[in-house]
């Protein structure tokens, strides 16, 4: 089958050219086109519990995807009328940004923040700034009675920092920006953040600081980051040409593999665009990471044509020799990638998915510009004659590094290299089973600690108990519950149970501002601040909560509880959830459903958990492909345990490797422990291939290994060691994520390089000491003689 399609594709490799080239400029028209998208719905995992909770209620209760600007002044506290002319504006120009639900606007100067006072003509309930009071007209009078309405009304650590030096102003946000009626831009609305508010109110050598959080502001964030990208993926280029012209001695050789890559990112932009989708900035590597599988497979076709080339062959032969080689276990390998993008698909999140579709459709063009693509390309070109003696002396010297290497394959050294390497797998095991999953440090992951975002979430979670982190957990009663002693002394309950644990900052329900509310009519004696058993007491305390506040509903058949947490570390989330858990198990009540979760902690919640069940049967699924393939090409099961079981080893010394720096596994990082399994199976079957073929020919193990490394070794370490530098680079980006990726690709790039040169032979030669062949062993498909 190769011999005939080896035929087919050089006869007519003019015409496959010219077809390819056309369809080159078609998606280039579609390429320059795409651009980066993103939406908060995108980051749902569709049909996970929490998230259904999620989409019943979200237009009734709010927090999952909420602003937070807070204007803070340098120097002295909020108390003066400069202060609250400047908040009254950037109140204002908050209300008019494109996508902000107006009516969730809530600052000292919206009419939804209203204080109750107990006087001795009952309650009296009013705006914590009354409506004759006019930032222009503020007098110290005016300033002295809101500051004493902010304290009565439960305002500080929520709306007014602790410490007086700053306060808030908070805003829903609409998927669907009501004036357009289009999808919310995000990237515009970051802007607008920067540009409108932060530009216009934090000036250079001014009195305040405007602190902005939310996740229109992180994704913008991400995607200013992402720029860089270009740049960290421009200096990878450089020093990846530079490295394969060392290794290929030869202008053309060192052209044909990038051009390849890079003309299937073209085809990958343009086939992404045309089928309507765009780049999200948290997948904005894949595709580089796809460009760096492509010139790792590419390096591989250059070394087999320099090899033929050096013994004599034309260029013609010698690109006929490498396609014909290479076409099955450059298959393979890039099957398997493709399954392992796949297997992303299955996890429940848009935002995943579509990386898997971005990914799949880089592996798959691959097949056509690397394996036959850039043999017909190679074969075009003629080489000057110093070329094939520049390259010998090349050879020469590596050769020597070979020889070294191919000691492995001596039993006495194999059964050592497989002990350490075992000894080393079993610690990883260990170490790897607390590996993290979700974000492990206060702040955003993909940003950096001493990114402007994060500081401003750090000092607003420093100044107030309200922030951005808030799980909502909906309980479900019988209508009129809030009026009805037993089921608001359960919510209590459950309510004091939240408060006491662990990374809870502040829990907000009714039953606790029912307290408050009792204490108020009382007096405000302290010991009348309980629950009243008495109905008419009851429904007096409950009646000032509005539903506004979204502590219930209208008919009392839904009372939310508000759990603020300290911060968004997946042990803080995972803690809170557990709670809730155990209290619903523990504490069950006729009637009533507890329900999670709400809230950008609900839904950071049910991306963990999705990310956590998804991981063993993607990482299953890909060992499968990768057994079946083995199994097929080979039919042999030493081969399936001398491939998978490096590739094992390599996988658990990455989860150690994470575990250590402290990279959780998260949307961002899946990817990458996926690619990386994907590349180790890569190294095995082009390891593995030619030592298939040197046992078919009578050799034993160990000179069918030393023969391979002598073919194929030099290739394997050159692309580890090429792609391992390339990403490298990436440590310095801005976003810590992207750094976090250049240094698990580096390891997990290295790590799959030597456990393919070492562990992969030793395995296999202790498997032929206790299991001798007793048949002949077959040449795998396409494999030729050199």
């Amino acid at each position: 089958m190769v011999k005939v399609l080896e035929a087919i594709i050089f006869k007519t490799r003019l015409l496959i050219l010219l077809g390819l080239a056309a369809f080159t400029v078609i998606c280039g028209y579609y390429a320059v086109q795409l651009r980066m998208d993103a939406g908060f719905d995108k980051q749902l995992p569709t049909g996970h519990e929490y998230i259904q909770t999620f989409q019943e209620y979200r237009d009734k209760l709010f927090g999952s995807n909420r602003i937070i600007v807070v204007l803070e002044a340098k120097e002295g506290t909020i108390w003066n009328k400069d202060f609250f002319l400047t908040y009254k504006n950037l109140t204002d120009d908050i209300f008019f940004l494109p996508g902000v639900a107006r009516h969730t606007v809530t600052s000292l100067w919206t009419p939804n923040t209203r204080y109750l006072e107990i006087t001795e003509e009952g309650i009296n309930a009013d705006d914590v700034i009354g409506g004759t009071v006019t930032a222009e007209t503020m007098t110290e009078e005016d300033l002295e009675k809101v500051e004493n309405n902010v304290i009565r009304g439960g305002f500080v650590g929520r709306l007014v920092a602790e410490d007086f030096t700053a306060a808030m102003i908070v805003a829903e946000l609409l998927e669907v920006n009501p004036q357009t009626q289009k999808q919310l831009d995000y990237f515009d609305l970051a802007a607008k953040l920067e540009s409108e508010i932060r530009d216009k109110y934090e000036v250079e050598g001014g009195d305040y600081n405007v602190r902005i959080i939310g996740f229109a502001k992180l994704i913008g964030d991400i995607a200013d980051g992402a720029q860089t990208v270009i740049v960290f993926f421009s200096l990878a280029f450089v020093l990846t040409v530079l490295a394969v012209y060392l290794y290929s001695r030869s202008a053309i050789l060192t052209f044909l593999p990038l051009f390849c890559s890079l003309t299937s990112l073209v085809w990958q932009f343009g086939i992404l665009h045309f089928l309507g989708y765009g780049l999200d900035p948290l997948a904005i590597l894949v595709p580089f990471l796809v460009f760096a599988i492509g010139v790792s497979h590419g390096i591989q076709q250059i070394n087999l044509i320099t090899a033929e080339i050096s013994r004599g062959a034309t260029a013609e032969e010698a690109a006929r020799s490498s396609f014909t080689g290479l076409l099955i276990p450059g298959s393979m390998a890039l099957v398997t990638d493709l399954v392992g993008f796949g297997t992303l698909y299955m996890i429940p999140i848009p935002m995943i998915q579509e990386l898997a579709i971005t990914a799949s459709i880089g592996v798959a063009l691959k097949i056509v510009t690397n394996l036959i693509m850039l043999p017909i390309l190679a074969s075009l070109f003629t080489f000057d004659e110093g070329f094939s003696g520049r390259v010998a002396r090349a050879r020469e010297f590596r050769m020597k590094i070979m020889n070294v290497i191919g000691k492995v394959a001596y039993p006495k050294v194999s059964i050592v290299v497989f002990v350490v390497s075992f000894v080393l797998f079993v610690v990883a095991v260990i170490e790897s089973q607390n590996r993290f999953v979700g974000a492990l440090h206060p702040g955003s992951p993909e940003l950096r600690d001493d990114a402007r975002y994060n500081i401003d979430s750090n000092v607003i979670a420093n100044k107030f108990a309200l922030g951005l982190n808030l799980l909502t957990v909906v309980v479900e009663t019988p209508t009129e519950a809030c009026i009805k002693y037993p089921y608001m002394e359960y919510l209590n309950r459950f309510s004091w149970y939240m408060q006491n644990v662990d990374g809870v900052s502040l829990v907000q329900s009714l039953p606790y501002a029912a307290k408050t509310s009792s204490g108020g009519w009382n007096e405000g004696n302290l010991k009348w601040q309980a629950l009243p058993r008495n109905q008419f007491a009851l429904v007096q305390a409950v009646g000032p909560v509005a539903p506004s506040t979204g502590l219930l509903n209208q008919d009392c058949s839904v009372l939310s509880q508000m759990i603020f947490l300290e911060d968004a570390k997946a042990e803080t989330i995972e803690r809170a959830v557990h709670a809730v858990e155990e209290f619903r198990a523990n504490y069950p009540m006729e009637g009533v459903n507890i329900r999670l979760a709400s809230g950008n902690m609900g839904v950071q919640a049910a991306v963990n958990n999705a990310i956590e069940e998804a991981e063993v049967p993607m990482v299953l699924w890909v060992y499968v492909a990768i057994i079946s393939l083995v199994i097929l090409t080979y039919r042999d099961w030493r081969a399936t345990v001398a491939c998978t079981v490096p590739l094992t080893f390599a996988t658990f010394f990455g989860y150690w490797f994470m575990k250590e720096l402290e990279i959780g596994l998260t949307v961002a990082t899946l990817p990458v422990i996926v690619l990386a399994v994907g590349l180790g199976v890569d190294y095995a079957f082009y390891i593995y291939n030619r030592v298939q073929f040197h046992l078919s020919e009578g050799l034993n193990i160990t000179d069918a290994y030393q023969e391979t490394v002598h073919e194929t070794g030099m290739a394997v370490v050159f692309t580890a060691l090429t792609m391992a530098i390339g990403v490298s680079t990436w440590t310095f980006s801005p976003l810590k994520f992207q750094a976090d990726m250049g240094l698990l690709l580096s390891f997990m790039f290295m790590t799959n390089m030597l456990m393919a040169i070492t562990t992969l032979p030793s395995i296999a030669v202790i498997l032929d000491m206790l299991f001798p062949r007793k048949k002949p062993v077959k040449a795998p498909s396409g494999a030729m003689a050199h």
